[in-house]
């Protein structure tokens, strides 16, 4: 664990790569760990949905957990390990799981899906949750995902439990609710900026850092529109934060990770594009769409 009382910067949730047996090809693995943070990520995210996390077995589970946590520990790196379920019991076993190894950074805990709890229930669940975890806990709002959209209201409530310290905040938009949570955040509570597409209005509007799956890509340039926003480098942040959006786009056109996957690939960082059913491999159409725009966010 690092000495940082809350994340922030960019942090990147890795993929899982896999061989062309299909087994997890971890000397790739912790190639693409030291690759980001070498171009400035300040953490990864192990076991996160970009991950395919659903689809590993529970020792690949451990296994790539391990691969992570060894190199952000020789980095100093922020390590979040993705954890938890829409069942309380099962999440608060996963957190006092994480607590039997060296201790991650914090756990990424989403928002529980499918049964949609009232607001008060969520606040419930992690109040219970941040009793019993052995790390912080990063709150996952993606109703996209969870089909729970939390309200400014719950999000300040759960960022003053103790032991929750920031929320990964990817709303799939920018409304009332998220201008009213920017303007009164808790103390020592942060925000992440989760959506891709967002992530440089997030920015300006005062999150301290991201969570993005795109920071596979350009991890370097993420880095600078983090910074730029920073410093008020207003006019940085606006041209880098527009071709990095460009790049998200097409990586989102279809289902995530599997266009990140390909350009992994087809740049020679992991030695298949392979993802695992019920996922496919992404288009050839849309993998060189997203190869043209990372190189014209490169050049």
């Amino acid at each position: 664990m690092t000495d940082q009382t809350f994340p922030q910067g960019i942090h990147v949730p890795l993929i899982t790569p896999f061989t062309a047996v299909g087994g997890v090809a971890h000397s790739a693995l912790e190639g693409l760990a030291r690759r980001v943070l070498d171009a400035g990520a300040a953490g990864i995210v192990a076991l996160g949905t970009t991950a395919e996390t659903a689809t590993l077995s529970p020792e690949e589970r451990r296994e790539v957990v391990d691969t992570c946590a060894r190199v952000c520990a020789e980095r100093g790196a922020w390590l979040t390990v993705g954890a938890g379920s829409n069942d309380t019991r099962a999440s608060e076993a996963a957190l006092t799981e994480l607590g039997r190894g060296p201790a991650p950074s914090a756990a990424l805990v989403t928002v529980p899906s499918f049964t949609r709890p009232s607001q008060e229930g969520v606040i419930a669940h992690f109040r219970r949750l941040a009793e019993v975890s052995p790390v912080p806990l990063v709150v996952y709002d993606i109703p996209y995902r969870t089909a729970l959209p939390l309200s400014a209201a719950t999000l300040r409530t759960l960022g003053t439990i103790p032991g929750v310290v920031a929320v990964k905040y990817a709303p799939g938009g920018i409304g009332q609710e998220t201008v009213a949570l920017m303007a009164d955040l808790p103390p020592d509570f942060t925000v992440l900026a989760g959506d891709d597409l967002l992530v440089s209005p997030l920015l300006a509007m005062g999150a301290t850092g991201a969570i993005l799956a795109t920071a596979h890509l350009a991890t370097s340039h993420f880095v600078a529109l983090d910074a730029a926003w920073r410093t008020g480098d207003v006019t940085r942040a606006r041209r880098l934060g527009h071709a990095l959006a460009r790049l998200s786009a097409t990586c989102f056109t279809e289902p995530n990770p599997t266009v990140i996957k390909a350009v992994l690939h087809a740049r020679g960082l992991i030695p298949t594009p392979d993802v695992r059913l019920p996922l496919l491999p992404a288009g050839k159409a849309t993998v060189e769409a997203a190869l043209d725009q990372l190189g014209g966010v490169e050049a």
